[in-house]
């Protein structure tokens, strides 16, 4: 209860924004960026949910334990509040990270129109 499992962060670092991004491009080309972005951020903030959730589960079966066990204080450390908000602000700058390639893609496929000495 005195760790935070770094495989679930790591995978939370690169999984959703991936998927997110791919999910989000083929709308962005097609010069549908609010679809695409409303997709993509379903896409992190669903993953942030279900990462916090599986973290929510894996706390209360371990409070049970230690319950079970007879101590008599059993508080994780890091707290669940700092575990949850470490997924939170994890997809959040996902979010924008994915707004402000949104930006990108956007004016790109704008300036494709134009011939080259009126960029």
């Amino acid at each position: 209860m005195n760790q935070l499992n770094w495989y679930w962060v790591t995978f939370s670092l690169t999984v959703p924004p991936l998927a997110g991004g791919l999910v989000a491009f083929p709308f962005w080309r097609k010069d549908q960026a609010i679809f695409g972005n409303i997709f993509g951020t379903v896409m992190i903030f669903g993953a942030a949910f279900a990462l916090i959730m599986r973290e929510h589960i894996e706390l209360d079966v371990l409070i049970r334990q230690c319950f079970d066990a007879g101590e008599q204080i059993c508080s994780p450390n890091p707290s669940a509040f700092a575990r949850f908000a470490i997924y939170s602000f994890i997809a959040l700058f996902q979010v924008i990270v994915l707004f402000s390639l949104s930006l990108k893609v956007d004016e790109k496929m704008r300036r494709r129109g134009y011939s080259p000495e009126w960029r």
